[in-house]
């Protein structure tokens, strides 16, 4: 009789533990944001992973030291960059700004164009996120 007893509270504890990895793997769907912190040596660039958005993007970043040169893209394509490097970059565009570019897939950059190392930190945000 034990081990059927055992055998029930075996099947419940992987139950509960099947169902609580489905939960948790539907919350990481929904929030897809993308943050990420790279460091960079001279030359080197990095870009967050790539995200859909339909009316609304924001990038941030950040970098230390000297700086990085920031830009967004879409679809692979500049929408917008820093002139030079600075430590703090953000931007939205939004459909009700009316400066959204249009639905598309989207990831924000960094590049050290300085001479020492730095690190960045970036962060994409679409649609809901923000």
């Amino acid at each position: 009789m034990s081990r059927t007893l055992v055998a029930r509270i075996a099947g419940a504890v992987l139950a509960t533990g099947a169902a609580g990895a489905i939960a948790l793997a539907g919350a990481g769907a929904a929030d897809a944001q993308s943050y990420s912190s790279t460091p960079l040596s001279p030359g080197q660039g990095a870009c967050s992973a790539t995200q859909y958005a339909s009316y609304q993007v924001r990038g941030d970043g950040w970098a230390t030291g000297q700086g990085a040169k920031f830009k967004l893209l879409r679809n692979g394509v500049v929408i917008t960059n820093t002139p030079g490097r600075v430590n703090n970059w953000a931007f939205e565009s939004r459909t009700a700004y009316g400066n959204f570019a249009g639905p598309g897939y989207y990831s924000v950059c960094a590049q050290n164009t300085g001479t020492a190392n730095t690190v960045v930190t970036l962060q994409l945000r679409t649609d809901a996120e923000f």
